[in-house]
């Protein structure tokens, strides 16, 4: 009984884990559509932030000023998308895109250039488990979900605040109204700019945080499309948690889980082709976003350019 419940609690814990970057991107994401504003360059602004976090670390020795580098990384891409979308008016989703394939090809190209000349991959220190006294010591949730790196507090803690300013601030209630009635909202002295920008600067610093995961917490080192495209299974996070913190957070965990899985099963050595288990995560956010046609309210103005004339 004690080994089923250590291999449990591993496997919960791997769970978390896997589920951390997608909850992050995730609730940077609801921030950004709440307001109205369509962000599907996720895999950009986490790859941009994996990149930036990577870099400082490596030459500064610091993971803390490469935690802040990530999250500034985030906040350039975010920002980017947020001046085209929101002051030049064009397309949100042709933005989106174009800034992913267009960090795609930068993050490569400044990594081949900046470290031309190596004989073996660069690496870093990672962050690594901080236990809470006490609370690490509960049976099976104590390890799973108190003994974990610094990023996985910070998902925790993201969601418990914004779940308190989504439905308990002033604030809330303005980004609600700037997403479903920009024209509205602007009558009665809100000001939807700076509502939509300071949203998408969220989304940037979240979706920053999410892609330094994956290099100073996860892995320990960059590659060409570290990301492998989890911006977009951010997106799936996102839409079965209807923007609800909370519910993006259960989502996550369901393709965490089924992350999790792929390792321990590959571990196990199933006779099953690598490529099957590479593809299981994608599978289950494909088929869990299947479920919820039908489901999903999105806001009123969402992916709409304001345009303040227009009354």
């Amino acid at each position: 009984m004690n080994e089923a419940i250590i291999v449990v609690t591993a496997f919960l814990a791997a769970s978390l884990r896997m589920a951390t970057p997608l909850a992050l991107a995730g609730i940077g994401e609801a921030i950004s559509e709440k307001s109205g504003v369509l962000n599907i360059g996720l895999e950009a602004i986490m790859l941009m932030g994996a990149f930036c976090g990577f870099i400082v670390t490596f030459f500064s020795g610091s993971l803390i000023l490469g935690l802040f580098a990530g999250m500034a990384g985030g906040v350039t891409i975010s920002m980017i998308h947020a001046f085209f979308s929101i002051s030049v008016k064009v397309n949100q989703t042709i933005v989106g895109l174009a800034l992913n394939f267009t960090v795609l090809g930068l993050t490569s190209f400044l990594f081949l250039i900046v470290f031309r000349g190596a004989t073996t991959l660069p690496s870093i220190d990672t962050f690594s488990e901080i236990p809470i006294p006490l609370l690490s010591r509960i049976p099976v949730i104590g390890p799973v979900f108190f003994s974990q790196n610094i990023f996985v507090y910070i998902t925790i803690i993201a969601i418990i605040a914004t779940s308190v300013v989504f439905y308990k601030t002033e604030w809330g209630v303005r980004l609600l109204a700037v997403g479903e009635h920009p024209q509205a909202a602007d009558t009665v002295g809100i000001n939807v700019y700076a509502t939509r920008y300071l949203a998408c600067s969220l989304n940037g610093i979240f979706g920053g945080l999410a892609g330094s995961y994956l290099t100073m917490a996860q892995l320990g080192f960059f590659l060409e499309n570290i990301t492998a495209g989890r911006g977009f299974i951010a997106l799936v996070t996102v839409i079965l948690g209807q923007r609800k913190p909370a519910l993006i957070f259960v989502a996550a965990m369901i393709i965490g889980f089924s992350e999790a899985l792929q390792f321990n099963l590959q571990t196990m050595g199933f006779p099953i082709p690598s490529q099957v288990f590479n593809m299981f995560p994608y599978l289950v956010a494909v088929l869990v976003l299947l479920f919820s046609i039908g489901k999903n309210r999105n806001p009123a103005a969402l992916g709409i350019p304001y345009q303040r004339s227009e009354r």
